[in-house]
């Protein structure tokens, strides 16, 4: 089974706690802060492998976890970094964000990697805040919660060529004539139910990629016939290689499925409809009226397009083709690669938000959320540094600007209290 879309969830590991810990030994009972950091929490790391070739792997796993990171220990000692997961994917699968559908990442290169979520940061131990004036700190950092993300995964194959054309018109059978591949072929409407690629080797230290894409149907750039999934599969190419059947032996006209199949690039992507294009008219042993492969060069002819006449199955004519594509290639641009335009969330610029629901002020926002887990509003200490680093970051000076003065109510997440000024 092909596939060639995959939607996944992947979460990166926490970051380990700080520890609160003091120096404890035989002749040494009122030792300082001793804990230990908490390890950070493991990457999701992409990695491309070149013997893969579709997404099948991930029909019946959607969700991929790392390990978080250890809590830290005693003795300083901070806790182990959690293991990192790799994810293989095929090459040419381009990695983006489900939520706004932007770019994260093409893996077009065999065994390149892409972080696509960290780990969280470990949190300090107490060891980290003890002062000349806070010599026994009783309390410690929370480790960061690790990136959880939405991906889209599309399989988008790596080919100089593409050929194209309506289904039985020959293209599975060109593909296996010029090189090593072996698609499956046989005389009936939609053979091909996946690409196959092949690579043509034109002599020493020169070769090119071609890709068997599906045979295409009217409405295939609306999805149907699993159009999009085909057309997928020829975006990348550099060159396209447009088979037309000049036989006759099914009734079809040559010069109506020339504009049918252009006009189902066109309508999917005008860049694809705008790529170089070399017309094959295949069949040429089998013809069965001549005056369809008169009139079908004529009118190509009057395009500006070059024609080829063939026939694959008798190896006829594929190789004057097959060399003046290789010179054509030396002539265009190097196979597209997706630039990333993903932007990660930026918290920095307004890291919290001030609104009043009544009579309450409601405080809340990633670096609260933050702050409230690192605080242990049992311990007077740590009380004292979470009012400081609520003033530090603007919050106060936010709640009176909002109108908040002695006595009010203030609501951040699960903790309440009056403020005082």
């Amino acid at each position: 089974m092909f596939a060639d879309t995959a939607t996944i969830t992947v979460k990166a590991g926490n970051g380990g706690n700080g520890l609160v810990s003091f120096h404890r030994e035989k002749y040494v009972p009122d030792g300082g802060p001793d804990g230990g950091d908490g390890g950070k929490g493991g990457n999701i790391i992409f990695k491309a492998d070149k013997t893969l070739t579709t997404l099948i792997d991930f029909a019946h796993r959607k969700t991929f976890t790392a390990k978080n990171g250890e809590d830290g220990k005693a003795r300083r000692s901070s806790g182990r970094k959690g293991e990192d997961l790799y994810i293989l994917v095929p090459v040419g699968t381009v990695i983006k964000d489900a939520k706004s559908g932007r770019v994260m990442k093409d893996m077009s290169e065999n065994e390149e990697e892409f972080i696509a979520a960290y780990g969280g940061n470990g949190g300090w131990g107490n060891v980290h805040f003890a002062s000349a004036t806070r010599q026994t700190p009783k309390f410690a950092k929370d480790g960061l919660k690790g990136q959880e993300r939405e991906l889209l995964l599309e399989l988008k194959l790596i080919a100089d060529v593409g050929l194209a054309g309506f289904p039985n018109v020959g293209k599975s059978t060109l593909l296996s004539a010029v090189s090593a591949a072996r698609p499956k072929i046989a005389n009936y409407h939609f053979t091909t139910l996946e690409p196959n690629l092949g690579v043509i080797k034109m002599g020493e230290g020169k070769s090119f990629v071609m890709a068997d894409i599906p045979g295409l149907i009217e409405g295939a750039h609306e999805g149907i016939g699993l159009g999009h999934e085909f057309l997928r599969h020829i975006e990348r190419t550099r060159l396209i290689v447009h088979i037309v059947d000049v036989s006759g032996i099914e009734g079809r006209n040559p010069i109506e499925d020339f504009e049918k199949i252009n006009n189902e690039l066109s309508l999917y992507s005008k860049s694809l409809a705008e790529r170089p294009q070399i017309v094959a008219a295949n069949k040429t042993d089998v013809i069965t009226d001549p005056t369809l492969l008169e009139d079908f060069r004529k009118y190509i002819e009057e395009k500006g397009l070059k024609l080829f006449e063939i026939s694959a199955a008798a190896h006829k004519g594929t190789r004057e083709l097959i060399n003046y594509v290789s010179d054509i290639l030396d002539t265009l641009e190097p196979v597209e690669i997706y630039e990333a335009d993903f932007v990660e969330e930026d918290f920095s610029e307004e890291p919290f938000e001030v609104r009043k629901e009544g009579e309450t002020y409601v405080v809340e926002g990633p670096y609260i959320e933050k702050l409230l887990r690192h605080s242990n509003f049992e311990d007077a200490e740590s009380m004292q540094y979470f009012q400081i680093a609520l003033r530090r970051k603007g919050i106060i000076e936010a709640l009176e600007n909002a109108g908040c003065g002695e006595g009010d109510p203030v609501r951040m997440y699960e903790l309440e209290f009056d403020y005082t000024e």
